[in-house]
């Protein structure tokens, strides 16, 4: 894990607009250093924009037993500093997130990155990890529109 992808998302009743988005550049070193620094940042951008709820992309099989292990270190972070703020977590799978701005779940990284910068309005093609980020994001923020209003389950 040497980067990954945030976004900040504020919807206003069927408008969904970008506040923030970035890569999180965690550089080389030791894994617990890079971690440290992926909670410092992700804990700054919590700070700055007050989120009030966190989305992140489901647990997804891996053939390479390394990397999950790796990303499953990310999510540990990333799910730390939302129990820290007292944010409820939302996860989606990789393929709910793809149906949700392409409409096809096997999507291509490439066409997610440009319907999210349609979806968003924004200027040019965000990079591919905060596309992502955005990606869920958005995800998150219709599939919450859609339950306003019903009765829990």
């Amino acid at each position: 894990m040497v980067r990954t992808g945030y976004g900040v998302v504020e919807r206003a009743g069927s408008q969904i607009s970008a506040l923030s988005y970035g890569i999180i550049s965690l550089g080389s070193g030791s894994m617990e250093g890079r971690l440290a620094r992926l909670y410092t940042e992700l804990s700054e951008i919590t700070r700055q924009f007050g989120p009030t709820e966190t989305a992140i992309e489901g647990i997804f099989q891996s053939k390479n037993a390394r990397s999950a292990l790796v990303l499953g270190h990310a999510r540990g972070v990333a799910l730390l500093v939302a129990g820290l703020n007292q944010l409820p977590v939302f996860e989606y799978a990789p393929a709910e997130v793809k149906r949700a701005v392409t409409c096809f779940g096997r999507a291509e990284k490439s066409q997610v990155q440009k319907m999210v910068a349609i979806l968003l309005g924004l200027p040019q093609l965000p990079p591919v990890d905060a596309a992502d980020a955005l990606a869920i994001a958005i995800c998150h923020a219709q599939t919450t529109r859609a339950r306003v209003g019903r009765p829990p389950p």
